[in-house]
């Protein structure tokens, strides 16, 4: 067979590498079994699962980008349920108060986290989907240039490829380098067009 001839492999969500995230949430009342602080690793949720619950009743919820240092954590907080177990407290991550929010935790070990409030819900068969407007952005100083530019090669992050995580590892262009000058390249990439380091 050659390279590019092409079988099939069967029919699945085979959109990948997808980006890793730890979306945390909250009850009303967050001291409370029911209503404590909650990490998962989706968007799209079962209706069963402790997180709809949580995102349901509070219509808010955090999305946490995922470093190299939180991949292990990541993966439990996957696989585990919480209605039963703190995964807060599993993972020795610590919740903070979420930028925007009233309800929702942040996991203060993430880079990058997003907070999110619910504007509707679309109904996907056994899973419902939210979605939500953008309300605040932190991210870890460290990420920050001198001019405050935000770096988020620096973070780390990992990536989700058909049930494996990578680290995201070589730059290799950025928007628009199809089509820009040699000197805008070298500036962005510290190499000429032919790939060769300055």
């Amino acid at each position: 067979m050659a390279k590019h001839d092409k079988v099939e492999v069967g029919i699945s969500t085979i959109l990948n590498p997808v980006p890793v995230v730890m979306v945390s949430s909250a009850g009303t009342d967050p001291e409370t079994e029911a209503g404590r602080p909650n990490i998962m690793t989706v968007i799209s949720v079962r209706k069963s699962r402790h997180s709809h619950k949580l995102i349901t009743e509070t219509g808010e919820f955090v999305v946490n980008l995922v470093s190299k240092s939180l991949c292990k954590a990541c993966d439990y907080c996957g696989v585990r349920g919480g209605e039963k177990e703190d995964k807060f407290k599993s993972c020795g991550l610590t919740p903070v108060k979420a930028k925007g929010l009233e309800y929702a935790y942040a996991i203060k070990e993430a880079p990058v986290s997003i907070s999110c409030k619910v504007k509707s819900v679309q109904e996907l068969g056994s899973h419902d989907m939210f979605i939500a407007e953008i309300v605040g952005v932190t991210a870890d100083s460290y990420l920050l240039d001198d001019n405050g530019k935000l770096c988020l090669d620096n973070a780390r992050l990992v990536a989700y490829n058909h049930g494996e995580y990578y680290l995201l590892g070589e730059k290799l262009g950025f928007f628009g380098y199809s089509v820009a000058p040699e000197e805008i390249i070298k500036k962005r990439m510290g190499k000429d067009t032919k790939g060769k380091k300055k």
